[in-house]
């Protein structure tokens, strides 16, 4: 019997440990992402809010100088510019109001909500996770971004700005829209592969550091050199891999 990779002894000890709906709960999805607005993304067609902190809107506008300064649309280049071509892998549990998956996202190791409060282009909203509040106390004592200038908290602006689309209904097609895309992505990591000589999905290293996987039966599949096998799209996803472009 051929000996199975770490990574996929590890999945399989956590799973058989923790079988908990609370860990079914969890959802981790990867991929290649598009910019909202500077705490929005979307992920394979799952909108995204990154928890823990609240970036200006993109139409929100701050003072520096004297000067009005467009602090909303550069929070948002910042996030366009921190995530463009590359994989950003996000896990969380909860939906806000509109439907979003509430969730900590990173890109190349690096926590993106950290990332902006640290260039004081968002501000932190989560006081139980020390990493952002020291982050913001820095950006703040050194007059970073936003904290160099008069503005007001996004919560703020948003009650004194209201948008037709906020109201219920959107809120309402939103979450629906985000429950389907859940429930298929959930749907199409339980199924199992396998062979007879075992676990039959392929995670692989690419040239340029992404950690790919591919499914049996898709376009590169044969020629690929696995580095780690997995029975389950989210034990690979769980490892770090996302799934190839080309499946």
């Amino acid at each position: 019997m051929p000996k199975l990779p770490f990574r996929f002894a590890f999945a399989c000890l956590c799973a058989s440990l923790f079988p908990s709906s609370a860990m079914a709960a969890a959802l981790s999805i990867s991929g290649a992402a598009t910019v909202i607005d500077g705490d929005t993304i979307d992920l394979n067609g799952t909108r995204i809010r990154l928890h823990g902190i609240d970036a200006p809107e993109a139409r929100q506008s701050c003072q520096r100088g004297g000067v009005e300064w467009a602090c909303g649309a550069d929070s948002t280049a910042q996030l366009n510019a921190l995530i463009s071509q590359n994989a950003v892998q996000c896990t969380g549990q909860e939906s806000d109001i509109y439907g979003r998956l509430l969730a900590t996202c990173s890109v190349n190791g690096r926590d993106i909500g950290r990332e902006l409060v640290q260039w004081g282009l968002a501000v932190n909203s989560n006081p139980n996770e020390p990493g952002y509040s020291d982050a913001e106390d820095r950006a703040r004592t050194n007059r970073i971004g936003i904290w160099a200038s008069q503005f007001q908290k996004p919560a703020d602006w948003r009650a004194a700005n209201p948008r037709e689309d906020s109201g219920p209904r959107f809120a309402v097609e939103t979450r629906q829209r985000v429950q389907r895309a859940n429930h298929l992505a959930a749907a199409s990591q339980r199924q199992i592969y396998r062979t007879v000589l075992g676990c039959a999905i392929k995670g692989n290293h690419s040239i340029r550091g992404e950690w790919i996987y591919h499914l049996p039966g898709s376009k590169h599949y044969e020629e690929t050199r696995p580095e780690d096998l997995f029975c389950t799209e989210q034990q690979a996803l769980a490892a770090g891999y996302r799934r190839s472009r080309a499946d």
